[in-house]
């Protein structure tokens, strides 16, 4: 049997998914939402669109371009490492694999904007009063709750199976 069929990269068929789903809402956000405009949905929560030529938060948006092909270059090295990750696990459904998933749909999904339009498509807005989050998309909700699943994943449950199986092979 191969071991790339074997392993948690048979999984990516959810990434795959959610990576369709972003560019869905965000072909929508900028085929529906007027620029800069908000559209209330919900107490606290506008559809703004939004573009953003930066990072998380605009971060480096107003330094001349470059940083289009450096976060380009960074996804796809994050991307391409979290794909060996999923190939070194085995073929199982784990809160790792959906977190490593969900963190290379997003990066992925930005990516894609960043190639075809140099710039990301955002357009969730959550506010209370005049306080206003980023204004955000579903890659960047696929990347933010990975990454906290990643977490617990890694800091939390991980330390907890091996010092279980730790605990089980001294009473052996």
């Amino acid at each position: 049997m191969n071991k790339l069929s074997s392993s948690a990269v048979t999984t990516t068929w959810l990434a795959i998914l959610l990576i369709v789903i972003d560019q869905l809402t965000k072909y929508w956000a900028n085929t529906s939402l007027t620029l800069g405009e908000p559209m209330a949905i919900l107490p606290h929560l506008n559809l703004t669109l939004v573009y953003n030529y930066g990072a998380a938060f605009s971060f480096l948006s107003e330094v001349g371009g470059w940083q289009r092909w450096f976060f380009t270059v960074l996804a796809l090295i994050v991307g391409t490492a979290l794909v060996i990750w999923l190939a070194k696990l085995p073929k199982r459904w784990t809160l790792e694999v959906v977190a490593i998933n969900l963190v290379l749909s997003g990066a992925i999904g930005n990516v894609i904007d960043r190639i075809l339009a140099g710039r990301v498509t955002d357009f969730v807005d959550f506010y209370i009063g005049s306080w206003h989050y980023a204004t955000f998309n579903v890659a960047d909700m696929g990347i933010s709750i990975g990454a906290v699943l990643l977490i617990i994943s890694e800091f939390w449950l991980k330390p907890r199976r091996e010092k279980k199986a730790q605990s089980t092979e001294e009473s052996v």
